[in-house]
């Protein structure tokens, strides 16, 4: 028993000193496993300063850093812009020689048979004079160049250097990632006219938004009366549009296979291949019209907006930056170059030296604008006026 009694004594004993090494190995790999997750945070925090430190500006914000992330999307939207634009003056073309051929054939016989001959004469007088303001102010807007800045700029007329042109730029001049370039007065590059909308080339841009709009509104007008016989025709619609199509004919094909019949599927178009092609030309000219109507509408008024006020659409962004700057400190920021909505649109449409509204904007002109653009008349204000305090 007394041996029995020393046995059941050191078991105990033994029991301890393991689970007292347990439990050292376990609090010697736990230390282990801190002192390598340490190590791996100094080491991440050392990378981390290292890396702000030879990168660090003072000027990084959040928005520089996103424009960098953005970069590979930009380039893509530049290149895919570069040459589409070709594409898109090819459309317009296409486009605007349609509809007019469609009001020649379609509705100008209509109106010399529904009209008097006052109300006819009207609409070849106004219809031709929308036709050649929009084909000219079109062909200067693609042809025009919009102004590039030249290499030696007078003292007066240098504001910056150009970061990717290491070249003088003059006020209100910006560099185009498209053309590559720096362009006076720039606005914005347009894929529709295939060029950069500038100093030189922003009075036909402008114009041909409003004569085009007008146009489309006018085509709208007179072929409303047209367009309403013809497509609100439901039988007539059927038979031109769906009756005898790619589509019916695989659905019919389809039905046939599966034995079974549609009568709707079966119908043939009641309409010769004139008429069908009459009723087509009227639809597609009014849809295409009204649709141009509403997006260039949007775009007219937007540029219009931006001529009242003196500035570009790049201006516009950098105003409000500006603006809302010295909004935090009581200063109302004021725009240079805003002379009033009357001023602002002579300048614009270089009514100067004996030129008239009548001569030089209702009838096409290729007369320059009033300056070279690299100098800019400003506001005697130094661009902003102070707050009234509260």
């Amino acid at each position: 028993m007394k041996g029995q009694s020393d046995i059941s004594l050191t078991i105990p004993a033994s029991s301890t000193g393991s689970t007292n090494y347990i439990m050292d190995y376990d609090t010697d790999k736990s230390r282990r496993r801190r002192n390598v997750c340490s190590r791996v945070c100094d080491r991440y925090r050392y990378i981390k300063f290292c890396l702000r430190s030879l990168t660090y500006n003072f000027f990084t914000n959040r928005n520089m850093v996103l424009d960098t992330c953005m970069e590979p999307l930009f380039w893509l939207v530049n290149h895919i812009t570069r040459y589409m634009g070709p594409l898109m003056v090819v459309l317009v073309t296409i486009l605007s020689s349609t509809v007019v051929s469609v009001v020649y054939i379609c509705i100008l016989p209509r109106c010399l048979e529904t009209e008097a001959y006052v109300q006819f004469t009207f609409h070849l007088i106004f219809g031709h004079w929308l036709l050649v303001n929009i084909a000219f102010h079109y062909y200067k807007g693609v042809r025009t160049p919009p102004g590039y800045p030249p290499q030696i700029v007078p003292d007066t007329g240098v504001a910056t250097i150009c970061k990717k042109c290491i070249a003088p730029k003059p006020p209100r001049t910006h560099h185009c990632s498209i053309c590559n370039k720096c362009i006076l007065r720039m606005d914005h590059h347009c894929p529709w006219i295939n060029n950069c909308v500038g100093h030189y080339n922003y009075r036909y841009f402008i114009l041909f938004c409003i004569y085009m709009w007008t146009g489309t509104l006018y085509v709208c007008i007179s072929a409303w009366p047209l367009f309403s016989e013809e497509f609100f025709d439901a039988r007539k619609t059927f038979d031109s549009l769906l009756a005898g199509s790619v589509l019916f004919t695989m659905l019919h094909s389809y039905k046939v296979a599966q034995n079974k019949t549609d009568p709707l599927m079966e119908r043939i178009s009641a309409l010769t291949d004139s008429e069908s092609a009459y009723h087509k030309a009227v639809v597609f000219q009014f849809i295409i019209c009204f649709s141009v109507l509403i997006a260039l509408g949007v775009l007219t008024a937007w540029h219009i907006r931006l001529i009242s006020r003196g500035e570009t659409s790049i201006e516009k962004h950098i105003n409000d930056s500006e603006r809302a700057r010295l909004k935090k400190v009581n200063v109302v920021y004021k725009n240079p170059y805003n002379f009033g909505v009357k001023e602002n649109w002579r300048m614009l449409l270089g009514l100067y030296g004996g030129r008239t509204f009548w001569l030089h904007v209702l009838l096409p002109s290729s007369h320059p604008p009033e300056h070279d653009g690299t100098r800019w008349e400003s506001l005697v204000t130094p661009g902003y006026v102070s707050a009234a305090l509260p």
